[in-house]
Parts: C-alpha cells; sequence; structure tokens
C-alpha cells in the first residue's frame, strides 16, 4: 500500500443540476417499475419501509408466507416489492407522501452505499476486511468510507467507485453517496454493512443487492433529497475488479447458476401462428429483441424489451387471437432463454407487461381501440 496516500478531513459531494425531487413519488416509482426495478413505499419523510399492518405487527412471520404480500398490500419491505402499474398507482396515487424503495436483488442492482458518518475509525484489521494494514501505513485522516474506497481503489490500481463518472451515482443528504451497477453473470449478491466484521467491503462502505433496498433517486426525507449527481442516469456494468472484491468478502454465495438453454419452439411458434404472416412478423421481432439480449451479459435494454413483448401479446389474448397460456410461455421461454437464472424478475416483468397490454385489445389490423 502506498503510504504517502493522503486524505482529506472532509469529502464533500457537488452533486451538478437541479434536485430531482420535483418529480412526484408516484411518477419516481412508475419510471423505475418500467425499468424493471420492482419498488416499494418507504415511510413519509424517511428512508425506512412504510409500516406493516396491524395484524404483521403483532406478530413474527415469514414474509414469503404472508397474506398481505399475495393480496398486493405493501407489508414486510422489499418482500413486497412490485412491478405492478396498477398496484403502484393505488400505493402512490393514495399516499403521495411516500417514498420510493427500489428492491435491489430482483431488480438485477448492485449499489455501493459510501457513508460519511462523524465516528472514531475501527482498529485497522477493520478498515479493510481481509486486507491487513501495517502500522507503517500513515492513516491520519481517515473519517469516512469516501477514504476506506480509495484505499481499496488505490490498492488495486482502480479508480474509486465514488468518482465512477460512467454509471449513476445519488448523492444522500448526509453527505454520501449511492454507486448504482448493474450485476453481471446471474450472479446473486448479497447484502453487507461496512462495519460486519463477518462481510463487508471497507469500513462506512455498504452493499445493497438481494436482501436490502435502495432509495430511489429524487425521493425527499426530512434531511433532503437523494440526488442524481451529473447527467448520467443509467448504471453501469459491475467492474469486474469491483465484482472481485465483492466475491473476496463474501458477497456471492455458491448456488448453481442453470446455463442457457434453448427456446422450445412449441409456444413461440403458436404466438406466431395467431396473427396473420404480418402480425407473426411482427411478433417474431419483438420476441427476437428479448432473445438478442443474451448476446450481452447485461443490460441491452432486457426490461424493457420483455415488457413491450408481454404487452403486446396481452393485446393479442385480449382480442382473442391467442390464449394467455401460449402468450405467458412464449415470452417466459424469450426471456430464459436472454437470462437465464433470473426467472423470478422475469415474471414479474411479464405480470406487469401482460396486465397493460390485457387493457387493450390489439386486432389483426395491428390497431388497438
Amino acid at each position: 500500500m502506498p503510504a504517502e496516500l493522503q486524505f482529506s478531513r472532509s469529502d464533500p459531494r457537488n452533486p451538478a443540476g437541479p434536485s430531482s425531487s420535483v418529480a412526484s413519488s408516484l411518477s419516481a416509482a412508475q419510471a423505475c417499475a418500467r425499468r424493471g426495478w420492482p419498488v416499494h413505499p418507504l415511510a413519509p419523510g424517511r428512508k425506512t419501509p412504510a409500516a406493516n399492518c396491524s395484524e404483521c405487527r403483532a406478530s413474527v412471520h415469514a414474509p414469503a408466507g404472508c397474506p398481505c404480500v399475495r393480496a398486493g398490500r405493501w407489508c414486510h419491505s422489499f418482500h413486497s416489492a412490485t412491478l405492478n402499474q396498477d398496484r403502484i398507482q393505488h400505493w402512490w396515487g393514495q399516499h403521495a407522501e411516500f417514498g420510493v424503495g427500489v428492491s435491489c436483488g430482483p431488480a438485477g442492482l448492485v449499489v455501493i452505499d459510501i457513508d460519511a458518518h462523524r465516528t472514531e475509525p475501527p482498529v485497522r484489521d477493520r478498515i479493510l476486511p481481509g486486507i491487513p494494514i501495517g502500522t507503517q501505513v500513515d492513516l491520519t485522516g481517515l473519517a469516512n468510507g469516501f477514504h476506506t474506497l480509495a484505499v481499496l481503489s488505490a490498492l488495486r490500481g482502480q479508480r474509486s467507485p465514488a468518482d465512477d463518472s460512467t454509471t449513476l451515482r445519488v448523492a444522500t443528504p448526509s453527505g454520501g453517496l449511492h454507486v448504482w451497477y448493474r450485476a453481471t453473470g446471474n450472479r446473486r449478491w448479497k447484502s453487507s454493512v461496512g462495519s460486519s466484521p463477518g462481510r463487508a467491503l471497507a469500513w462506512q462502505v455498504d452493499v445493497r443487492a438481494h436482501g436490502s433496498y435502495i432509495i430511489a433517486p429524487g425521493t425527499t426525507t426530512q434531511h433532503g433529497t437523494y440526488t442524481p449527481v451529473d447527467e448520467v442516469r443509467e448504471p453501469a456494468a459491475l467492474p469486474l475488479w469491483l465484482a472481485q472484491e465483492l466475491d473476496r468478502t463474501g458477497h456471492l454465495p455458491a448456488p448453481a447458476i442453470p446455463a442457457p438453454r434453448p427456446v422450445p419452439p412449441r409456444a413461440q411458434q403458436a404466438v406466431l401462428a395467431a396473427g396473420g404472416s404480418r402480425a407473426g412478423h411482427s411478433l417474431a421481432a419483438i420476441l427476437g429483441a428479448v432473445e438478442a439480449c443474451g448476446q450481452v451479459a447485461e443490460g441491452a435494454g432486457f426490461a424493457d424489451a420483455l415488457n413491450r413483448a408481454a404487452f403486446t401479446l396481452g393485446g393479442m389474448v385480449a382480442a382473442g387471437r391467442l390464449s394467455r397460456e401460449e402468450a405467458e410461455q412464449a415470452l417466459k421461454d424469450a426471456g430464459a432463454s436472454a437470462r437465464p437464472g433470473q426467472e423470478m424478475r422475469s415474471a414479474q416483468i411479464i405480470r406487469s407487461g401482460l396486465a397493460a397490454g390485457l387493457k387493450k385489445p390489439l386486432h389483426a389490423t395491428g390497431r388497438r381501440p
């Protein structure tokens, strides 16, 4: 480690451009869902989830078995997160004061949460878990997560994520920073807190992934607004070196990840035959756009492509041109081909797109009423 590495007493974030708090919570929630990021309400003015119902508060039970989640209520934090636009309209339409949380795991996000709390640094072996820092290294001035992440980045010869202008970064009211990345390679990264001795990336650097949520840009709490930095609004792919550090620090479980499989032609052929040659060619292009996303590790507009395909097929189902079962099967096959191992996320996108399309029948002319 370079002993000459210096720290300043403070590391202020200076976001460019106007605050995004002018956007309503409903609009923000709808926009996140359209991008394939499941959302859930946050308590008014706070960064914590909206409270459970009285029955859920009175008894301890697993979210998976809770009837509230199945019924479309917001109990159990990110476990209730949804892409369903009708549900989002109902939640935030009736409670405009709610903030917006994004469930990181189903959204395929890994967010590096850098804190700047005024607390005393821990002992040296807790600054960068798993990396000893010798006494010859002067840590005078090390005071927050910006500093510890800078040390880790310098060790690896990389730019600190705090300075990564290629990805979405969101300044927090407390002086911290959220650096948003897309998970790659179908990896199911786990969350952690930066002071945890068991699994942590660095002191005052949290990791928001599966099992956690992140506050959506534009959300305002009693302490201020979560404001995007610069003009970039898209999460970039998680850098390889950072993925290696997350793997080293135990953020990656070891489940078997299913390999890509060919798309069974049966359901897709049934769909393509349902609307005649012209409609069939059009639909083939839509499903093809979903499958083409499989040629890129992550991104490539997968959520938008799958949502558009689901919307189109929903309209065909509403017009009686094919069955819902055929539509769902074709969409599931296309989604699995493009993103094996992300069936749960794909299913959420499919349900949301189909529900919207079913309200607008798509007739053989290609017109909707």
